[in-house]
């Protein structure tokens, strides 16, 4: 289509474009990607909306800072090979930020369209016009590699292959350094491959960019614990010059309730990982089993709890309860993965906490015992605090139980590194521009450094750490 010119006023005026979905009877019954993606008329039509604003708060809005109005245009002008470029200049993982990212939280939240609508879900559709890019390329066929400088002889360990170690990887190999991904499981891509569901972001996408890098010459060793098979001494020992680690929040929490030890009782964790990475969805044709269960309560509020809660539908579950204790309004869960789930009919028991887990003879969940809340003041996040509602105690039957109220920093390299500092949470300090650690040439930053967060707030870290190692190694400078 030929872009029109249109006034301010006039693109204003356009209403956003949705993107296509499965409809939601169909997709609980399988694990297809719901959103279905643009059209080259949609994308155009989408990008017309966009102000070309030259101070761009858009870009500042978001944490790779991605030229966002030059991809854009791009788009709208048909150059859609220069949209993909301009975007890989700075994130590596466009099809996968294209999809899971927060943009209402960042780059949408700026954005002027939004604003002067006065509502953030009128803003230009950035995140779903990076997908569109992102799904152009791969239509195309191989993705253009991009261009690495002259050998440096020096040597990056990176340590987790997750959304910032890919970063570092991909950045500190553009400047001509060797560099090397040690990644725990059998599988690369860190939390987007065991922790996001198939329907929120295909593997083969996150499979297709672990490739481009291996394109680039980055080297991949799986199922290579570092803290075990290595340490991170021992990764200097054997030649490196500059570690990055990027082992993230994979230790679950749970509520420390009654029965929590109980058969049937998951961490979201485990429950998504069997399913996401080990395809126990596909059970008996592959060869990880997992409870099926008719009653399944998740208890949490947040993206995790929300990908569990509809992995529960997927394998079978009659009724899944997401238990909540606050309101909808205070859900951390991005607004798309809350109506997603109540269009597949995940059914929101909101203001109630557990309280305990009972069991039947033999040893597996029964049922849950929930006891009503009411809002109060707000705590320090900000949200108001929950405060029980005495004597409304209540049960409720199901057969499995997932926990997803969060996860705490993987301990396993800070407790074989001594001289690497971590806060009392166990987090690894590091610097806030330049993420370096209390140790010589370690770098560290996702959510190893962050606690749990936002695969872009990983990669941003990525991004800054690479700059900082790609100096350490020019300079020797500490």
């Amino acid at each position: 289509m030929e872009a029109k010119k249109l006034t301010t006023k006039e693109k204003l005026q356009i209403p956003p474009v949705m993107m296509p979905q499965q409809d939601a009877h169909e997709r609980v019954h399988n694990v297809n990607e719901v959103p279905l993606g643009y059209t080259v008329d949609m994308a155009q039509t989408e990008a017309q909306r966009c102000l070309q604003c030259k101070n761009a708060p858009c870009v500042k809005g978001c944490p790779v800072e991605i030229d966002i109005p030059a991809f854009i245009n791009a788009i709208l002008e048909g150059r859609n090979r220069e949209s993909i470029n301009t975007i890989k200049q700075t994130n590596i993982l466009p099809a996968v930020c294209g999809r899971v990212c927060p943009q209402e939280e960042q780059c949408q939240k700026t954005c002027v369209v939004g604003k002067s609508n006065k509502d953030v879900a009128k803003a230009v559709q950035i995140g779903k016009l990076e997908r569109f890019a992102a799904d152009w390329e791969m239509e195309q066929g191989e993705a253009e590699v991009p261009v690495i400088k002259a050998s440096t002889g020096k040597r990056v360990a990176v340590v987790g292959s997750g959304p910032a170690g890919l970063t570092v990887a991909a950045d500190t190999r553009r400047e001509g350094h060797d560099v090397t991904i040690f990644e725990a499981l059998h599988k690369p891509g860190g939390v987007l491959i065991y922790g996001i569901p198939e329907f929120r972001l295909p593997k083969r996408i996150v499979m297709r960019e672990v490739k481009n890098l291996q394109k680039m010459g980055v080297t991949l060793r799986t199922n290579y614990v570092v803290g075990k098979l290595s340490t991170i001494d021992e990764l200097f020992d054997e030649g490196f010059d500059a570690v990055f680690v990027a082992t993230g929040a994979g230790l679950p929490l749970f509520m420390h309730i009654p029965g929590e030890n109980l058969n049937g009782v998951y961490s979201a964790n485990e429950y998504l990982t069997r399913a996401n990475l080990m395809q126990a969805y596909s059970f008996p044709n592959t060869d990880t089993p997992i409870a099926r269960a008719k009653n399944v309560a998740v208890f949490g509020g947040g993206n995790v709890a929300m990908d569990s809660a509809r992995t529960a539908l997927r394998l079978g579950a009659e009724n899944v309860y997401l238990v909540y204790r606050r309101s909808k309004k205070e859900m951390p869960a991005r607004v798309e993965e809350v109506e997603h789930a109540e269009e597949e009919g995940v059914q929101m028991m909101l203001l109630q906490n557990p309280v305990k887990i009972l069991g039947d003879q033999n040893g597996w969940v029964k049922e849950i015992e929930c006891i009503k809340m009411e809002l109060g003041e707000p705590d320090e996040s900000g949200r108001r605090r929950p405060v029980a509602v005495k004597g409304s105690e209540f049960l409720t039957p199901v057969d499995v139980v997932i926990v997803a109220i969060g996860n705490a920093s993987n301990p396993l390299v800070p407790s074989t590194t001594p001289d690497l500092a971590v806060n009392k949470w166990g987090n690894i300090v590091a610097a806030e521009e330049t993420l370096r650690t209390s140790k010589k040439g370690v770098f560290a930053g996702g959510d190893i450094v962050l606690g749990a967060a936002t695969v872009i707030l990983a990669m941003g870290q990525g991004r800054k750490a690479a700059r900082a190692i790609n100096e350490y190694l020019k300079t020797g400078v500490w």
